[in-house]
């Protein structure tokens, strides 16, 4: 039965739920001098990969979560103390998301797990890494997971995965998302993507879009009608969440997998913490601490005690995948 027992227990402050989820991105600082590689796409576009480097001989793919990028907060802790810890690291960009719009009107959505295969079989061909190790967040996580459960042939370099604040069950946490105690997240979400989506509709004038409806959208499921649900081929946001959702591919993980859902994330539902898969399933571990927030895990304001995160990072991949 691996549900791991948590040991997180932050200090007062740090025990709320949002203050732990806010304070992250607006407080959390670290700086981390990448070399980014790009790559070019099977279907004429490209894909951003910022490496960094410590002559290690494992490559930990870093995925980002909605609307992120290679410098959000999350990305460059993790990275830096990954290094720090003797592994090399590269942030996967999402399409759209390292500074500068992708070429083609397609950018990413929860399950496009597609473009998470062609950049793990990049490397793998590309580099001599003798292990590679997958780590999601959020969005990143439910791709990670779904790509493991979803693909047969993944290459044998991969040894594992972890994923953290995981909206496993996209119908019920797209609900959650859209609940009152939720209404900041999701605006400042909504912002965004309304503006690429504008930028989208300008590049390519064939895609029909309803701007007024579009500036009018107050959830996910407003913006997926116009733009994710046409782009991507979906019948309706309704297929779209069930089949981008990662829950239905984790039994079929075959590598060692760690899923850390705070339960006091405001983000999640209930349907997104799978205790039933990880009692069932043998490569698949759960970890559900009492805090922790979406993507926040800080125990302190002192930096030196904020990286429990991290630190189980490091020791799930050094104990569980057995990379020392």
């Amino acid at each position: 039965m691996p549900i791991l027992h948590s040991n997180f227990t932050p200090s007062l402050p740090f025990k709320n739920g949002h203050f732990n989820t806010i304070y992250r991105p607006l407080f959390v600082k670290e700086t981390v001098n990448y070399e980014r590689k790009r790559i070019s796409t099977w279907d004429h576009d490209f894909i951003d990969l910022d490496f960094s480097f410590v002559k290690s001989n494992t490559l930990v793919l870093l995925i980002h979560g909605l609307e992120g990028s290679s410098s959000s907060s999350y990305m460059l802790t993790t990275t830096k103390y990954l290094n720090n810890n003797g592994f090399d690291t590269v942030c996967m960009n999402l399409r759209g998301c390292s500074g500068e719009d992708n070429l083609v009107l397609g950018t990413y959505h929860s399950g496009k797990t597609d473009d998470v295969n062609f950049v793990v079989n990049y490397l793998s061909k590309n580099y001599s890494y003798q292990n590679i190790v997958l780590v999601g967040f959020s969005l990143g996580g439910n791709l990670t997971l779904k790509y493991l459960g979803e693909y047969s042939d993944i290459p044998e370099v991969v040894q594992g995965a972890i994923s953290v604040s995981v909206p496993v069950d996209l119908t019920t946490s797209q609900a959650e998302l859209s609940k009152f105690k939720n209404r900041i997240y999701l605006s400042e979400f909504l912002k965004t993507m309304k503006t690429k989506i504008i930028a989208k509709a300008e590049r390519f004038p064939d895609f029909k879009l309803d701007r007024n409806l579009l500036m009018k959208a107050s959830k996910f499921k407003h913006i997926e009608k116009q733009y994710t649900v046409p782009v991507f081929g979906f019948k309706s946001s309704e297929e779209y969440w069930i089949k981008a959702s990662s829950k239905p591919y984790i039994p079929q993980i075959k590598h060692p997998t760690l899923l850390i859902n705070s339960l006091d994330d405001s983000f999640l539902s209930k349907e997104c913490y799978p205790f039933e898969e990880a009692e069932k399933v043998d490569n698949f571990y759960l970890i559900t601490p009492d805090y922790g927030g979406h993507v926040g895990f800080l125990s302190s304001f002192s930096k030196t005690q904020n990286n429990w995160l991290e630190q189980k990072m490091v020791q799930f991949i050094k104990e569980k995948i057995n990379l020392v």
